[in-house]
């Protein structure tokens, strides 16, 4: 079993070590948080090829001692031609190839805009230093993971066809083998052209122009002119106030409210004990009313008619918590949604913390991979409903929804910890799982994210909407659960990618770092 691990100067955890290691090295560089998460998201993009891209979407969550958090949204909006009329002859998107290319991917906007805070912070190593690993993995390749190789292999016959797919991620046209080397040259030469001509190269400069007229040539509605309008935004981030700790999420498009409601609702049932019956049942109970609300409400924010933050007030969560039976499960299933993506986090010797999360929604995404760039497109754009009266109706310039939702928290003794996972439905679920593990009942950080894991719906593209069960839990607690109508499936896995990859950093007020990476996934906590 790993232990929680210790440093003095800083921390980065990422799903990948090679992505933990760029950031680290930042770190030990004199560089900020901010700084060595752009690093790791760079390097994760490459090393990571089947969860993540630089062609797909971000989230930022930062803070540093005495400040307010600050959020950056960087979700790419559906293009100017993506409406119902080019869909004709349609019921849905289709889930892969140039169709499902239908948004501006906003990742590298985030980081723009990252930068332009880490520069008010006094950050100054060179954006060719920030990309410097992940040209480098690019460039001379990468040893092909478990996870990518046995995705690659489940989506072959979905993925083979698609354009530049098979040409950049399969060699010979088969998916590669676990250790396999697996070079991305054209990625490699896109990384170098950022470090040059800038992170807006990616949007008005050669590089737009090249991936406009490749996913163009390919038959995506995207364009030139959908490129050059992007931009990310800083947002006010939502938070909710629990008995010791403020935390904080990122507001709609994201389902960041559903996190911060689930524990809200939980912080008042009551529960005195973890990973018995009345701490999971609590939990899922919780968030089956998060979801509900977030089911009826979370959209583009500009096509909502209420304040999500009115879901965190004292009276809204005092109402949803009343209902919840602290015997009885309420029944489910509720619609759902699949989704892959990484979470990473930093914090900093000056106590500057980054939660960061990048998508490209599906696992490899659209497919479409860029020719002349190596960008490999995301597929968030098929979240929309090709139905107009639909709650997430097609319309150009609208933002689609988004599981991704990076966590931060801040306790009445001083500590800052940030957290996150990958995993659709399961992001929302396994935060609860993990910070009440850790700041309910005093495990350390390494073992909350260890521990068996549940997950309520679906995820990776699972299709049923059972409670799942990593098979390390105890019969007599299923058992418990069954009892309360909760409907079971125990997977046959004791760590279960299923359940995601999760992660977290805490800083202490002694000045001690502690972080943990989930043994699901290939990552490590890397200390400074």
């Amino acid at each position: 079993m790993r232990e929680t691990l210790r440093s003095r100067r800083g921390m980065v955890v990422a799903p990948h070590h090679l992505a933990a290691q760029a950031g680290r090295d930042v770190l030990r560089e004199g560089g900020n948080a901010i700084e060595a998460m752009i690093a790791s998201a760079a390097a994760i993009a490459v090393v990571y090829p089947h969860m993540n891209s630089i062609g797909g979407d971000g989230f930022w969550l930062i803070s540093r001692p005495g400040e307010a958090p600050r959020a950056i949204d960087a979700c790419g909006p559906a293009v100017a031609q993506a409406d119902s009329a080019f869909y004709a002859g349609h019921d849905t998107i289709p889930s892969r190839g140039p169709l499902a290319a239908l948004t501006v991917a906003g990742t590298v906007g985030g980081w723009t805009r990252a930068q332009a805070i880490s520069q008010e912070w006094g950050g100054r190593l060179p954006l060719s230093r920030l990309l410097a690993d992940a040209a480098e993995h690019a460039r001379h390749g990468i040893a092909v993971t478990r996870s990518q190789a046995a995705l690659g292999a489940a989506k072959h016959d979905e993925l083979v066809g698609v354009p530049g797919f098979a040409e950049h991620l399969f060699i010979d046209g088969r998916p590669p083998d676990v250790g396999t080397v697996l070079k991305q040259s054209r990625l490699a030469d896109t990384l170098d052209q950022l470090a040059r001509a800038g992170l807006d190269d990616f949007y008005r400069g050669a590089l737009a122009d090249a991936m406009a007229a490749d996913l163009e040539a390919a038959g995506s509605p995207l364009r030139r002119r959908d490129l050059a309008d992007f931009a990310a935004r800083e947002v006010a981030p939502l938070a909710v106030a629990l008995h010791d700790a403020d935390v904080y999420n990122l507001p709609p498009p994201t389902q960041g409210l559903a996190s911060l409601m689930i524990l809200g609702l939980f912080d008042r049932l009551g529960v005195a004990e973890g990973e018995g019956f009345a701490h999971l049942h609590g939990l899922i109970e919780a968030t089956k009313q998060a979801f509900l609300v977030r089911d009826r409400e979370v959209t583009d924010p500009a096509w909502m008619t209420r304040d999500p933050s009115t879901w965190l007030t004292d009276t809204h969560l005092d109402t949803l918590a009343a209902q919840i039976d602290p015997a009885q499960a309420l029944p489910w299933p509720q619609p759902d949604a699949p989704g892959d993506t990484v979470w990473l986090g930093c914090i900093d010797g000056d106590g500057c913390a980054v939660s960061f999360i990048q998508s490209i929604y599906w696992e490899f995404g659209s497919g479409v991979v860029s020719p002349s760039t190596g960008v490999l497109w995301q597929n968030r754009g098929i979240s929309f409903s090709l139905d107009a009266k639909g709650r997430q109706a097609l319309a150009p310039g609208r933002r689609p929804f988004h599981t991704l939702n990076p966590a931060l928290a801040r306790f009445a003794d001083g500590r800052t910890m940030v957290y996150g996972t990958m995993g659709g439905e399961g992001q929302p679920q396994t935060q609860a799982a993990v910070f009440t593990r850790y700041a309910r009942f005093g495990e350390p950080i390494q073992q909350a994210i260890s521990a068996p894991r549940w997950l309520l719906g679906r995820t990776w593209g699972e299709n049923s909407t059972t409670l799942k069960l990593e098979s390390r839990f105890s019969a007599d607690l299923v058992e418990q659960l069954r009892a309360a109508g909760h409907d079971t499936e125990i997977l046959a896995d004791a760590f279960s990618d299923t359940m995601g990859h999760a992660g977290a950093v805490i800083h202490r007020p002694d000045g001690w770092f502690e972080g943990g990476a989930d043994p699901r996934s290939d990552g490590i906590a890397a200390g400074a």
